[in-house]
């Protein structure tokens, strides 16, 4: 057997394989031999068909079985031949069996990237100091009065800092709606009615609060307001919008106090100190997962800054579609609307296609990792792991498992389990320095309430 592969950009490789004529007749006999032990053929007892009448009957099968075990050999010789570490080894194409018996085809294989690893152990990192935990608490606290307040309209004044507008308001773009000038749907910018907004610096859109302070109930006012450069509809980043805002209320929230009362009404059953312990507990709680996270964020990151090399074309494809499609639901569990989506089309195939890379290309380094180190994931800790998941889910771990094994998914499982301990190793080994400079806002962790 003849084996060429030829090494192309992207991890794509082509095989070409020639097969000698006694090679091909060995494989073909061997298959009608198994062929001929079981038929059952009109005329002749069962396994007694002659060998000639069998492979005559079964020619399509013979011939189907005969490619897919002459693909498997040839696929084996080459990853011994070459080394090659494969991730797909395609099908078989433009197979032909010559007149002397030989047969020859190529295939399309993908394969793993080959890099060398960076130094892994004692990785260098940064990151922010967490919060104090009483001052997040006093945060905590002061988000719940507010979740719990009563409005009541502002008599006798216009609207300040803190009050809250309640307003119809409307935008234009060079003389038009914005959807209308942009092409597109782009969502609130185009205008509510009824709308709420909190004036201040943290609501809405940046510099729109210092526009409606001291707008009062029946005023309605018209201002240019410029979007950031780097806001997320692409199309409108830098640009200036015209809002026409009617107001229609002014209101102040009435806070509640903190007592044992508010922390009845909260958790029944919970003191106003009993209230804030669990608050704490929380607290610290999501600053250990918030900043676990974090460490591995940056050392991925680290290692793949470090670590050079090209990814499968159709990995990514498809892993940005998956990473696009998590995006989209999480926009509608947070309450986005289809259109809205839609506006972030592009923004979210972007924003997908670099994560889709990322992440690959964190999963190998990742693999490469746990096989120099040895680490790896034995049945009985599989098993003990599986029956942990049946249990949290009330199911039987036997009928899980069985399940997972029909849907050929244990090994996925395995795999992942890898991954963990190989980011706990490196967790382990990294050096880790602590600053007050706070994390960017995508990396922070969310108020907690």
């Amino acid at each position: 057997m003849n084996i060429v592969v030829e090494k192309q950009p992207k991890c794509i490789a082509i095989l070409r394989a020639e097969i000698p004529a006694e090679t091909v007749d060995e494989r073909r006999e061997k298959i009608v031999s198994r062929y001929a032990s079981k038929a059952r053929l009109p005329g002749f007892r069962p396994g007694k068909a002659p060998k000639s009448v069998v492979a005559k009957r079964f020619d399509n099968e013979v011939r189907e079985e005969l490619t897919r075990e002459l693909f498997s050999d040839a696929c084996r010789k080459a990853m011994k031949q070459e080394s090659l570490k494969v991730l797909d080894f395609g099908s078989p194409e433009d197979m032909r069996f010559a007149e002397t018996g030989g047969c020859t085809f190529e295939s399309r294989m993908m394969l793993a990237p080959d890099f060398e690893l960076p130094e892994y152990k004692g990785v260098a990192i940064t990151v922010p100091k967490q919060p104090d935990v009483e001052d997040e608490l006093a945060k905590a606290l002061e988000e719940l009065r507010q979740r719990q307040a009563d409005f009541k309209n502002v008599e006798g004044r216009p609207a300040a800092f803190g009050d809250f507008l309640v307003c119809d308001y409307s935008s234009t773009l060079d003389g038009k709606p914005t959807s209308e000038a942009v092409g597109k749907d782009v969502g609130y910018l185009d205008g509510r009615e009824d709308f709420w907004i909190k004036i201040d610096d943290a609501s809405f859109l940046p510099g729109f609060a210092g526009q409606v302070e001291g707008i009062s109930a029946g005023e309605t006012r018209e201002f240019p307001l410029a979007l950031p450069g780097d806001f997320p509809v692409a199309d409108l980043a830098g640009k200036e919008l015209l809002f026409k805002v009617e107001a229609k209320e002014i209101k102040e929230a009435d806070l509640p106090e903190l007592s044992d009362e508010l922390a009845e009404k909260l958790v029944p059953g919970k003191t106003l100190d009993e209230l804030k312990e669990m608050i704490r507990e929380n607290i610290r709680n999501e600053q250990e997962r918030r900043g676990g996270d974090l460490r591995v964020s940056r050392i991925i990151d680290a290692l793949v800054a470090a670590t050079p090399f090209e990814v499968p074309e159709e990995l990514v494809r498809q892993e940005t579609q998956s990473q696009a499609d998590k995006m989209v639901d999480r926009g509608i569990q947070q309450g986005l609307s289809n259109e809205e989506i839609a506006a972030h089309q592009a923004d979210i195939f972007n924003k997908a296609a670099e994560r889709a890379e990322s992440h690959l290309k964190s999963n190998f380094i990742l693999q490469e990792i746990a096989r120099a180190e040895d680490i790896a994931v034995g049945d009985s800790e599989l098993l003990d792991h599986l029956a942990q998941i049946a249990t949290s889910r009330n199911e039987q771990p036997k009928k899980f498992i069985k399940q997972l094994v029909k849907e050929d998914r244990v090994e996925s499982v395995r795999r992942s389990m890898v991954i963990g301990k190989t980011i706990d190793f490196l967790l382990e080994h990294a050096t880790v320095t602590e600053t007050d400079i706070p994390a960017p806002a995508e990396e922070a962790p969310p108020a907690t309430a």
